[in-house]
C-alpha cells in the first residue's frame, strides 16, 4: 500500500476517490500509526478507534475528504459522547463527555473526515506548551526533550509525527501558530468569525479565539477553510465572504505586494538563527517580485488590553465546565498560572471587564490601519525556538514561565486582538534540524493573499520532503 503517513489530506482522498483505497484502510492505517508512536509523543489522549471505523464504514463517498483520519483537540470541537476534559483533572477523574456535538465537529464529518482521536491540551488552553498535570508532557518528534506548543500542541505532535494529516486546533493567541512553527506545520489563523464557535458559545474568549486547524501543506489549509469557514444559524459575527472558493487562490497569480518586515521588538531579544531566517525570507521574497522593506510596526511594542478578559473568560470556562460536568473544580485543583488567572477573573468587575474590552478595541483600530501602508506583515511567529520539556510547564517558576510565554506569544497574539488572518509556514529550520516558523499577516478577510503567497512560497522553497525523527 502507498505511504500513507507521507500524504496530505487532498492525495489521501484523492485515493478514495480513485478507489485506490477505502475511508476503512486510511482510518486504519492512521490507528497503526497512533498505536506506534503515541506511546513516545502523548500527542493522543482520547482514542475514538472503534467509532472511526464504524463511520468510515458509513461515510459519504462523494464528500471532499472522504475517509480522511484527523484528530480533534480536547477543548472544543467537542465530539458527542467523547470525554472532554481540556486538561482539567477533575473532569479527567469525573469522566466527563461531551452532550453534543460541535459545529465544527460537524462541519468535519460533513466534509468526509472522520475523527481517530481527542489531543493533548494544556490545561484550560492557557499556555505556550502542552504540560497538563493530568496527561503528561506532549512531547516533539523532531526532538522528544522539546515542548510541542501550545496549546495545540496535542494535534501539532499528532500531524507532524505523520499519524494524521490534519489536527484540529484553536488559537486565542498563538495556539494554532505556535505549535505550528515549534513542529514544521502550516498553521493558519483565520479571520475573525470565520468558522463557528457554534452551538454552545457565540464567540470565545471575547472574541480572540479562532478556530482552525494545522497541516502539512497549502491546499490542504485552502480546501479546509472551504470545507469549515461556513457561517451557522445564529453565529453573533460573521467574516467577510470570499469571492470565491479558497481553493482557487492556491497556485493563483499574484501581484506586487508590499511587505513590511519586522523581526523582533525591543522586549524580546530575536534568537540569531530565527533573525537570519526572517532575513533569507525577506530575500525570497523579494526575489519572487514583491516590494519587501524593513521596519517597526509600533503598536506591536504596546499592551493590547487583552489579558483582563482572558482572565474573565477562564474563571467563566472553569465555571461552566463544572457545571456540565456536575462538580466543583477548587482553586487547589488548578496549576498555579492558572489559579492566579482564574482569581484575577473572579475579582474583576463588569466594568473592568467592558473597559478591556474597549481597550482591546481600540487597540485594534490603530494597528491595522498601518495595513494602509502596507499589503502583507512579515515576522516571525516565534522570536526564540522551541522550549525543553519542563521549561513553561506547570512546576516552572512563575516568573520565568511568565516571561517564555509572553516571548512565544508576542508576535502571535496581537492578531488574536485585531481578528485579523496569520498563517505561520514551515520554511526553515536550525543548525540543529528544528523547524523555523514565519509567520505573515493581512487585512482582517484577506486569506486569500495569505493563501497565495503562502503557495508561492511553499513553491520556491519545498518542505514537504522534511521527516522528524519520529515519523509515520
Amino acid at each position: 500500500m502507498t505511504d500513507l503517513a507521507s500524504l496530505d489530506a487532498t492525495a489521501q482522498a484523492e485515493l478514495v476517490r480513485t478507489k485506490e483505497v477505502t475511508p476503512s484502510e486510511l482510518v486504519a492505517a492512521a490507528i497503526d500509526r497512533i498505536d506506534r508512536l503515541n506511546p513516545t509523543l502523548n500527542a493522543v489522549i482520547h482514542e475514538r478507534f472503534e467509532k472511526a471505523l464504524e463511520e468510515a464504514d458509513r461515510v459519504d463517498v462523494e464528500a471532499p475528504f472522504a475517509g480522511v483520519p484527523y484528530v480533534a483537540k480536547d477543548g472544543n470541537c467537542a465530539t458527542a459522547g467523547d470525554p472532554y476534559h481540556v486538561g482539567l483533572g477533575p473532569l479527567k477523574t469525573a469522566g466527563h463527555r461531551a452532550a453534543v456535538d460541535s459545529i465544527l465537529a460537524e462541519r468535519f464529518r460533513e466534509a468526509g473526515f472522520v475523527c481517530v482521536g481527542r489531543t493533548n491540551v494544556p490545561q484550560l488552553l492557557l499556555s505556550a506548551t502542552t504540560e497538563p498535570t493530568a496527561y503528561g508532557p506532549t512531547r516533539n518528534p523532531w526532538d522528544t526533550d522539546r515542548s510541542s506548543g501550545g496549546s495545540s500542541g496535542g494535534s501539532a505532535s499528532a500531524v507532524a509525527s505523520g499519524m494524521v494529516a490534519i489536527g484540529h486546533g484553536n488559537d486565542a493567541g498563538g495556539s494554532i501558530r505556535i505549535p505550528a512553527t515549534t513542529c514544521g506545520l502550516v498553521g493558519l489563523k483565520p479571520t475573525r468569525a470565520r468558522v463557528s464557535d457554534g452551538p454552545l458559545l457565540g464567540t470565545t474568549w471575547g472574541g480572540l479565539n479562532h478556530e482552525f486547524a494545522v497541516t502539512r501543506s497549502i491546499r490542504d489549509t485552502a480546501a479546509l477553510l472551504d470545507a469549515l469557514g461556513v457561517r451557522a444559524w445564529g453565529d453573533p459575527n460573521t467574516a467577510p465572504p470570499p469571492v470565491r472558493p479558497w481553493s482557487a487562490e492556491v497556485g493563483a497569480p499574484l501581484a506586487r505586494l508590499r511587505v513590511r518586515v519586522m523581526s523582533g521588538v525591543s522586549q524580546t531579544p530575536t534568537d540569531p538563527e530565527v533573525a537570519a531566517a526572517v532575513d533569507a525570507t525577506a530575500s525570497l521574497l523579494a526575489d519572487l517580485g514583491h516590494d519587501v522593506d524593513a521596519g517597526t510596526v509600533a503598536e506591536l511594542e504596546q499592551d493590547a488590553h487583552w489579558g483582563d478578559v482572558v482572565a474573565v473568560s477562564a474563571a467563566r470556562d472553569v465555571e461552566r465546565l463544572a457545571a456540565a460536568a456536575g462538580i466543583s473544580i477548587k482553586p487547589s485543583d488548578l496549576e498555579p498560572l492558572n489559579a492566579m488567572i482564574v482569581a484575577r477573573g473572579r475579582e474583576l468587575t463588569g466594568m473592568q471587564y467592558q473597559a478591556a474590552l474597549e481597550g482591546m478595541h481600540a487597540y485594534s483600530r490603530r494597528l491595522e490601519a498601518r495595513w494602509a501602508d502596507f499589503d502583507l506583515l512579515l515576522t516571525p511567529t516565534c522570536p526564540v525556538q522551541q522550549a525543553r520539556i519542563g521549561e513553561l510547564g506547570p512546576d516552572a517558576d512563575l516568573a520565568a514561565m511568565g516571561s517564555g510565554l509572553g516571548a512565544r506569544t508576542v508576535f502571535t497574539s496581537p492578531f488574536n486582538v485585531t481578528g485579523q488572518p496569520a498563517i505561520s509556514l514551515p520554511l526553515h529550520q536550525t543548525a540543529a534540524g528544528l523547524p523555523i516558523g514565519m509567520q505573515l499577516v493581512a487585512v482582517t478577510g484577506r486569506e486569500d493573499l495569505l493563501l497565495r503567497v503562502s503557495s508561492q512560497l511553499e513553491t520556491a522553497l519545498p518542505w514537504a520532503h522534511r521527516r522528524p525523527p519520529i515519523f509515520g
